[in-house]
């Protein structure tokens, strides 16, 4: 896998990580390999999220799971459907010795609260 550009510090406080809780999930209508979720991300607003996650997930398995968000992300409409942020995840590497792909979701190991700050 090829290195992404280095960064400045300055450029990386800009993005705003946070833990939000999936409060539903459901399939795209429009695209065979997303998900759209609403999210609590402690702002007091629902926030729609999607996700090409549903080769991978099942949605009704994510619904009460935290997860981390860029919530400063520019929203963008994917297949009709409005994304405000993305879940971040890790997949296996390329090459790896099996043929199928794996996401990893990415999560709070303790009880971290909806809107708490990643850092």
């Amino acid at each position: 896998m090829a290195d992404k550009p280095t960064i400045s510090f300055e450029d990386f406080v800009k993005v705003d990580l946070r833990i939000a809780k999936i409060t539903a999930a459901e399939h795209h209508p429009n695209a065979d390999k997303l998900l759209i979720m609403q999210v609590d991300d402690g702002s007091g607003e629902p926030r729609q999220l999607c996700a090409g996650i549903r080769p991978y997930y099942d949605p009704a398995d994510l619904v009460g799971k935290s997860i981390v968000i860029v919530a400063n992300l520019e929203p963008r409409k994917i297949r009709g459907e409005m994304s405000r942020g993305m879940l971040l995840a890790a997949s296996s590497p390329p090459g790896a010795d099996n043929d199928e792909r794996s996401i990893i979701l990415l999560t709070p190991m303790g009880g971290a609260e909806p809107g708490s700050p990643v850092s």
